[in-house]
């Protein structure tokens, strides 16, 4: 018996083959933009993935099996999914300091005027509106969900998740079919640079979050979850609604202001 209420990890090789895949697709990915070669690049993501669910794995053995998670131990965890989310506001905040720098002040190249000449912009009344009503929609059933968790309604709690999942994936098809229905790249002066760099990598949040709350509702269907001890869940949850304010900032600033 331990007399303290901390974790003690066991030793895992995961961190290391987690090193050694992304140091192998870093290095890949240099090689397909260089030479566009590609196999070094699926080699070194298939390892990190690899990695990563078999680290999960373990985690969730930790937490639901074990118990091992104490209470101090659920706090700590709370905390650095805390910061996890600060540093990713800060990453998109890059991203929008970008956007004003060359908005707020147009350069003589793209005509002195935003949208640069000759850009034509999305109507923000259109599919953005649709896009932004879904995700709203969306943290207001993974609220739902929440709430209904910490009442022991499971069955309520699942299916506020399989809303949740069906909006995000909603949300992701339809952001594919604006890009392809673009009049402009991302190589298009700098609207387009900021434009699809902000809207991808948020696109790339979205399923990320999305594959997030499916794994944590194959967790709730195996009642890996209760209304003390449900870290995962809240943190699918935070990381979503994270997901949801970046996108209004992003509706505001570049699809309503920006056009």
């Amino acid at each position: 018996m331990n007399n303290h209420p901390f974790h003690l990890v066991d030793q895992s090789p995961w961190p290391l083959t987690t090193s050694m895949g992304l140091l192998t697709m870093t290095t890949g990915f240099s090689m397909m933009l260089t030479k566009n070669e590609y196999m070094l690049m699926i080699m070194g993501l298939s390892i990190t993935l690899a990695s990563a669910m078999q680290w999960w794995r373990d985690i969730i053995r930790e937490s639901t099996f074990q118990g091992l998670h104490t209470k101090k131990v659920m706090t700590s965890m709370k905390i650095g999914m805390i910061l996890f989310i600060l540093s990713e506001i800060m990453f998109f905040m890059s991203f929008f300091w970008t956007f004003f720098h060359s908005s707020l002040s147009p350069a003589i190249e793209i005509g002195m005027q935003w949208p640069p000449k000759s850009i034509e912009t999305f109507n923000p009344m259109n599919i953005p509106l649709l896009n932004t009503m879904i995700l709203l929609t969306s943290g207001l059933s993974i609220t739902w969900a929440h709430n209904t968790l910490l009442l022991k309604n499971w069955t309520a709690t699942i299916q506020g998740i399989m809303i949740t999942i069906a909006l995000g994936i909603y949300f992701s098809i339809i952001q594919a079919l604006e890009y392809t229905e673009a009049s402009f790249c991302i190589s298009d002066s700098i609207y387009g640079s900021t434009f699809f760099l902000i809207t991808g990598f948020h696109g790339i949040h979205v399923i990320i979050g999305t594959m997030f709350i499916m794994v944590t509702m194959k967790r709730m269907m195996k009642l890996h979850f209760s209304s003390y001890h449900h870290i995962g869940f809240e943190s699918a949850a935070w990381y979503w609604h994270f997901v949801d304010v970046v996108w209004l900032f992003l509706y505001i600033s570049i699809y309503w202001w920006g056009s």
